[in-house]
């Protein structure tokens, strides 16, 4: 039995909480997987993990094993980089996680030429505007808009994304031409919200104009947790909106959409690249982290304030 690969093994169903999820992300049957982490426990003669039917939780021996040996691996693909040929091409395969929007006006017309410059690295991208976890979702390097909570992961700011407020011409012949955002508060005025896929929470309109800050969320006739579906929705003509400038702007010159409110602004969100710290040393993922970090900075519109 490979001892190093075993307890790759185990590492990865205390991190994906089940076997399914670690076997998926391994590449691995999932027998194979159940049998490496029986066996490991046999040898080691002490139970590492509890199973349920949904989960698999940790016993305090599996806690301290996971814990030297999380380290023990991070060390040793530590010690294989910093002695692999340096000029050697990265290779393998990489998964992205990237948002609707970022996805399909951004990332994929340029990708190609990432796949280019690197033919033996394979790219998994995942599109969705839902937070994934990195670990637990066995995710090599993720984009995201927003300000990195999590003190853990490392995030290197690649841009910014300036918002537009519009609406579509048909909404503002049928309800008006809202001349403050102090109006979508009154009357027949409607919003268009977000919502997060994670936790639901419901993202207001917000407006700044000097020291005067106001957010808008009521009333709404649609919600959506989905940016294309956001975009639709405004076109179609549900209300008011909120959305990243580069979005709108091809709406916006073709009269789609009309913007609104030219003196108030919403504060752009800031962009990072976003990695787990146990894998900083990865060509692959460095490869890309300097590819998306180059094609922000050459778009005008979405480059770091």
């Amino acid at each position: 039995m490979d001892q190093i690969q075993t307890m790759r093994v185990f590492v990865r169903v205390v991190e994906a909480g089940n076997f399914t999820r670690a076997a998926d992300s391994l590449d691995l049957p999932k027998g194979t997987v159940t049998k490496q982490i029986q066996a490991l426990e046999a040898r080691l003669r002490v139970k590492l993990l509890n199973r349920t039917t949904r989960r698999v939780t940790v016993t305090p021996d599996g806690a301290a094993y996971y814990e030297r040996v999380a380290r023990l691996l991070n060390d040793f693909d530590e010690l294989e980089a910093s002695m692999a040929n340096s000029n050697a091409a990265p290779s393998g395969k990489l998964r992205v996680d990237v948002g609707t929007s970022t996805a399909r006006l951004v990332i994929i017309p340029r990708l190609a030429s990432f796949c280019d410059q690197y033919p033996d690295i394979q790219v998994d991208l995942g599109v969705s505007d839902r937070t994934v976890d990195l670990i637990g979702d066995n995710v090599d390097v993720v984009i995201r808009a927003g300000d990195i909570t999590d003190q853990s992961l490392v995030a290197r700011r690649i841009g910014t994304l300036p918002f537009a407020t519009v609406a579509a011409p048909a909404y503002l012949k049928k309800y008006g031409t809202p001349q403050t955002p102090h109006d979508l508060e009154r009357g027949r005025q409607h919003v268009i919200n977000f919502f997060s896929s994670n936790s639901r929470r419901m993202y207001p309109l917000q407006f700044r104009r000097g020291d005067e800050t106001l957010e808008v969320s009521n009333p709404y006739r649609l919600a959506v947790n989905d940016s294309n579906a956001y975009t639709s929705a405004a076109l179609a003509g549900f209300g008011v909106a909120q959305m990243v400038r580069f979005i709108a702007a091809p709406y916006l010159e073709s009269g789609e959409l009309v913007e609104l409110f030219p003196d108030w602004h919403c504060d752009p969100l800031p962009v990072h690249v976003v990695y787990p710290p146990n894998r900083h040393l990865s060509a692959k993922v460095r490869a890309f982290v300097d590819w998306a970090a180059a094609e922000f900075a050459l778009q005008p519109h979405l480059a770091r304030a």
